[in-house]
């Protein structure tokens, strides 16, 4: 038995369309299931769709030379995934993988280049979000920088919980270690404290949040700063607004 996809609306981006821009973009979205590892797009490559997530979260992974990578965004319902294609590139030197399975839809990447060229609305909106989007990962290369990976991970896994409708995760430690750039030992060490703590349960590849004040307490103040910034730029961020969490300050790594 076939379930009714999704309503494209559920993504914050098109649902703060207008309507005149609304009616203009909805004959041309296609729903698409995108399933946990998927590749959207390579780094060097033509990228012809553009993304909005539904359900789903989108790694930015910026791949070095030898293979290693490291993750310098997520995307989720409260953005698009493909920037590079209405910011006059069209290629990009990150990759886009899927962290977490459900769904989207995407657009031709001439409707798109098309609609933003029109400087109404919808331009606004998308340039509002690429910066959002840059703070982000500003603030990314800053934590890997300077916090530690126990902070790193509490970082991560708020954000990600922020983009899905339930308080658990699909991700398996190797993979986190992938995101964050960092060894799996750190991550299995780090995944630990929070187990013990009981602020997580992980169990083969499922991490459950049971704690979330107290996560959001252990976390350094880039998730807050990220989150912040989404909400004083796209409409309905309020959603998304920073809790009164303390954060931890930074800690150089030993």
């Amino acid at each position: 038995m076939q379930t009714a996809p999704p309503d494209p609306r559920q993504n914050h981006l098109l649902r703060a369309m207008p309507e005149v821009e609304w009616e203009r973009f909805a004959p041309h979205l296609t729903h698409v299931p995108l399933g946990l590892g998927d590749v959207i797009y390579e780094s060097g490559t033509e990228q012809p769709y553009v993304y909005f997530p539904t359900d789903s979260i989108v790694s930015l992974l910026y791949v070095m030379e030898d293979g290693s990578s490291a993750e310098i965004a997520i995307v989720g319902n409260e953005g698009l995934v493909g920037i590079s294609l209405f910011m006059g590139g069209g290629t990009t030197p990150s990759r886009a993988i899927v962290q977490s399975g459900g769904h989207a839809f995407r657009m031709k990447a001439r409707f798109v280049r098309d609609e933003f060229v029109l400087a109404g609305h919808v331009q606004q909106l998308f340039l509002r979000y690429t910066q959002a989007l840059l703070t982000q990962m500003g603030q990314t290369a800053v934590c890997n920088r300077h916090h530690t990976v126990d902070q790193q991970l509490c970082r991560w896994l708020l954000m990600s919980l922020d983009r899905l409708s339930s308080n658990e995760l699909t991700m398996t430690q190797e993979l986190i270690a992938n995101m964050l750039g960092v060894r799996r030992e750190g991550v299995t060490e780090a995944a630990g404290k929070l187990q013990r703590a009981g602020v997580i349960q992980y169990s083969r590849g499922r991490i459950r949040v049971l704690d979330r004040q107290r996560l959001e307490g252990m976390a350094c103040e880039c998730y807050e700063v990220v989150r912040k910034e989404f909400a004083r730029l796209l409409p309905g961020g309020s959603d998304q607004a920073p809790s009164a969490a303390s954060a931890i300050k930074p800690r150089q790594r030993r």
